[in-house]
């Protein structure tokens, strides 16, 4: 299997974990891998009257340094740009929004989950 799809696959399980650790934090999930023309946002949720739009990033190893590190000027501006349409698109005007991240860390034992709120 190559590096692309073992990434997908880590992707997705990092994404699983963090929607459950949302849901039980109270968290209402809207949205998973949203896409526009802009970029793509990995959970849109909402919390009372905030809109939360949160990347995750799950790591095995820190080798490349912390997933949030990874979250440069460029991707915040994608994800601001996402952002703004998908509020746009659906009338979401009124909320507040907020961007979070949501680091999950893998070994082979454990899983540390570490949620950033206002991350940018």
């Amino acid at each position: 299997m190559n590096n692309k799809k073992l990434n997908k696959i880590k992707g997705n399980y990092g994404e699983k974990i963090a929607c459950n650790f949302l849901i039980n934090s109270g968290y209402n999930i809207l949205c998973r891998n949203y896409r526009n023309h802009f970029g793509e946002i990995d959970i849109i949720a909402k919390y009372k009257n905030e809109i939360i739009f949160i990347e995750v990033k799950t790591r095995t190893n820190n080798n490349f340094g912390e997933g949030i590190e990874a979250i440069d000027r460029y991707k915040q501006k994608h994800i601001i740009n996402t952002a703004k349409f998908y509020i746009f698109q659906r009338h979401l005007e009124s909320y507040s929004i907020r961007f979070d991240a949501i680091q999950i860390m893998k070994d082979k034992t454990h899983i540390k989950i570490k949620h950033i709120k206002q991350i940018f």
